[in-house]
């Protein structure tokens, strides 16, 4: 066996786009090596997601020296990654813990789809997703002839042709009225006199867009709860961009939130979003985007929804007057969710429901942002989340839920159920059952 490559990091390392060497291609093609050998090594995250057997096969085929890897085997690995962020939950040799190692295997696969944009260009089917907002907006304005359009057999087949778009993946209609539009309509809760916490909901450009459910949810949950509630101007976190290597547009997307949003955080307002994908970007991959102190200000006032929520009740101060009960509900976790380390909050907050019993499915549905959606990736897809769609299959529960409204739609495309976000959830019990 060849002689393995040094395990500590090289001069290369980098996992913030604001250093002028994260876009050394030299430096990173350390990097991808020097991790790739300690990954082969590891083996610890060999069943987690596609990218890892993808590795570890190439790697055995060369004698395990992964500095006999082609390039397009190396790109196959790097393609293969849906940011899941499940290894790097699991893995031990993370700058997390503080271990020399310094492996971060997610953050180094958005440098290399970084550098490859920046040297190439952002492939058209990646500028057209990294823009949910401007699609979102083209399918409001027409919402029944968007989705007429989106279900016909012929606009499919050229969506895959065209734009590379599996003419089987299930897509989210548009909805009838957007999120924003409702709360123009209906307005915002009366001020609290003596509010228990201050919320600046963060609803995400698919709840606004396609499914406002949890948007309103979290109005009426945060106001049961005796909260202020805001929802201040913003639009996409920017991650779909960063996943397909845009960083600046991704940094414009940030910057954007951050304007916007800040003076509420100075106001002890809390940037609550509904999505854990977003609530993990703007945490935690904005300081590694723009450099300052208020980026840093403004990623420590993010938090998901339900962990703002919990902190009510261990404070005493979460209302617990249920009227009606789901019963039995199948939890899906959010790869995302367990990824900011914050516990199942969501879960928790559901079981303060009289006469509900939760079964929790762990386990990634691999949708992953737009990676599903991608012609090359959707058979893949449904493949590695068939853990989670069984999981919540056989719990044969009267509802089932999770927090993440693109892992709900992979449920309901293996299942044909739409979970519920906890906040419906919540929501509902608050209520009488009806029917």
């Amino acid at each position: 066996m060849a002689n393995r490559i040094e395990a500590r990091p090289s001069d290369g390392l980098s996992y913030n786009s604001t250093e002028a060497k994260y876009w050394d291609r030299a430096g990173l093609d350390k990097e991808v090596e020097r991790v790739f050998d300690i990954c082969h090594g590891c083996r610890l995250c060999f069943n987690l997601c596609p990218s890892f057997p993808a590795l570890f096969d190439a790697t055995d085929r060369n004698d395990g020296d992964v500095r006999g890897l082609t390039a397009a085997e190396k790109e196959r690995v790097i393609a293969l990654c849906y940011g899941c962020k499940l290894c790097e939950i699991k893995c031990p040799y993370t700058p997390r813990d503080g271990h020399e190692f310094q492996l971060d295997f997610p953050r180094l696969i958005l440098r290399a789809k970084a550098v490859s944009a920046k040297e190439d260009g952002v492939k058209l089917r990646e500028r057209l997703l990294a823009h949910p907002d401007q699609l979102g907006k083209a399918g409001a304005a027409a919402p029944t002839l968007a989705n007429w359009g989106c279900h016909q057999k012929f606009q499919r087949v050229m969506m895959e042709k065209l734009l590379g778009i599996h003419r089987g993946k299930l897509l989210p209609d548009f909805a009838a009225e957007t999120f924003d539009k409702w709360l123009r309509r209906t307005g915002l809760p009366a001020m609290p006199a003596e509010p228990t916490a201050k919320v600046a909901i963060f609803p995400t450009c698919f709840v606004n867009y396609y499914n406002p459910g949890p948007g309103k949810a979290a109005v009426e949950v945060f106001a049961k709860n005796g909260c202020a509630v805001k929802c201040p101007k913003q639009n996409c976190c920017g991650m779909p961009a960063l996943d397909g290597g845009d960083v600046e547009f991704a940094r414009k997307e940030a910057r954007a939130n951050i304007a916007s949003m800040l003076p509420l955080v100075r106001e002890g307002y809390k940037i609550a979003a509904i999505n854990p994908t977003c609530s993990l970007m703007m945490r935690a991959e904005y300081p590694s985007l723009l450099p300052g102190a208020e980026v840093k200000e403004f990623a420590a006032a993010v938090v998901d929804s339900h962990e703002l929520l919990y902190e009510l009740h261990r404070a005493g101060k979460f209302n617990k007057e249920f009227l009606s009960t789901p019963g039995t509900i199948a939890y899906h976790v959010p790869c995302h969710l367990k990824a900011q380390g914050i516990g199942l909050r969501s879960r928790d907050l559901m079981r303060q429901i009289p006469g509900v019993e939760v079964t929790t499915v762990d386990a990634c549905t691999a949708h992953d942002g737009t990676w599903a959606m991608k012609k090359e990736f959707f058979a893949l897809s449904m493949k590695w989340g068939e853990k989670a769609f069984a999981g919540m299959r056989e719990a044969g529960a009267r509802v089932m839920a999770t927090d993440c409204p693109l892992a709900a739609v992979q449920i309901e495309q293996a299942t044909g159920v739409r979970p519920l976000h906890p906040l419906e959830v919540l929501a509902r019990a608050y209520k009488q059952e009806q029917g």
